[in-house]
């Protein structure tokens, strides 16, 4: 009847629910701003991904006769991740599409919330961007698109070799991704996240870090500080460094496993924007360095004391023999 562990023992208010609810808190900075800067559609994309998700989560439970878990409010985030790094001109039919795939190929088939290998939101975008790339990178609907960015997005300004401007892309007034423009509205959040204990600096500290060192080592404009902002700023790195590179299930648990994942994290994601045919690469770096996770904690997990390597046991015991 009781659940017997070893000491230490943490015990804290938080679950489930609770942590989720602080990164809805969190993400509302930058929904608020997608909304006011794309219009009414964008609610509309947002609106129907999340409801999407959440009633593909009850229906397959209730399919599979699993408990109801719509209530730990983790498909709510999943849909809000994944409608805020959609276009707000997509059909309202493909953030459906989207959020089912979210919850039910990337999640639910892999065995539910914390069985899932890599983050369902960002595995539905990459999924959308291979079978709707026409949809999933049309920005045609942003009010003064044309006049600024000649019918390419920021980063594929970059890309060419021409300046944007980088107060705009702090700000947000830019085409992109619903929740991805505002670099401010994604730091309040975050800041949040991080005042109250849900995430720590230690993964997109490290990311945004080595993904700015790569920048200057290999991006082609050495010190040059506008191009160097303008990366960090532009595109989905803010959003992906800090809702969704922190994902509890698919990022490592140990500190030092933490650094090494947000390392990689930043060389594989300045390698898609720069060697890369896209200007973007952040969904593809996440997804990938999921992949790496499980090594990553193998190969930094703490021993427990009194326990030597193999090796060094094998030594031993051969030495006394």
């Amino acid at each position: 009847m009781l659940n017997v562990t070893s000491s230490p023992h943490v015990r804290a208010k938080d679950d489930t629910q609770r942590i989720m609810a602080y990164v809805i808190i969190a993400l509302l900075p930058a929904t608020i701003f997608g909304i006011f800067n794309f219009g009414i559609r964008a609610l509309l994309v947002i609106v129907s991904t999340v409801a999407a998700s959440v009633l593909s989560e009850y229906i397959y439970c209730r399919i599979v006769h699993r408990k109801n878990t719509t209530r730990d409010l983790s498909a709510v985030v999943t849909g809000l991740l994944l409608a805020l790094n959609l276009p707000s001109s997509v059909p309202i039919w493909l953030g459906i599409v989207g959020g089912a795939f979210a919850i039910i190929v990337v999640k639910e088939l892999f065995g539910g919330l914390g069985q899932n290998f890599m983050n369902p939101a960002l595995g539905a975008r990459c999924f959308l961007l291979i079978s709707f790339a026409g949809l999933m990178t049309d920005f045609s609907d942003y009010r003064g698109f044309t006049d600024t960015f000649g019918g390419a997005t920021p980063l594929a300004t970059l890309k060419a070799g021409k300046s944007v401007d980088t107060l705009r892309l702090i700000l947000g007034n830019v085409p992109g991704t619903i929740g991805e423009t505002s670099m401010i509205a994604i730091v309040i959040g975050a800041v949040f996240l991080i005042l109250m204990g849900v995430i720590t600096l230690r993964i997109p500290g490290t990311y945004i870090l080595t993904f700015a060192v790569f920048t200057i080592i290999f991006g082609g404009h050495g010190f040059d500080m506008n191009f160097l902002v303008a990366e960090l700023a532009g595109g989905g790195l803010m959003l992906g460094a800090f809702f969704m590179a922190t994902d509890y299930v698919t990022s490592p648990i140990t500190p030092s496993g933490q650094i090494i994942y947000g390392i990689l994290l930043g060389v594989m994601t300045g390698i898609f924007r720069f060697f890369g045919s896209s200007a973007e690469g952040v969904s593809y770096a996440i997804i990938f360095s999921n992949l790496f996770v499980p090594l990553i904690e193998k190969a930094t997990i703490p021993r427990a004391f009194g326990i030597r390597k193999e090796k060094k046991a094998k030594k031993a015991k051969e030495g006394v023999a």
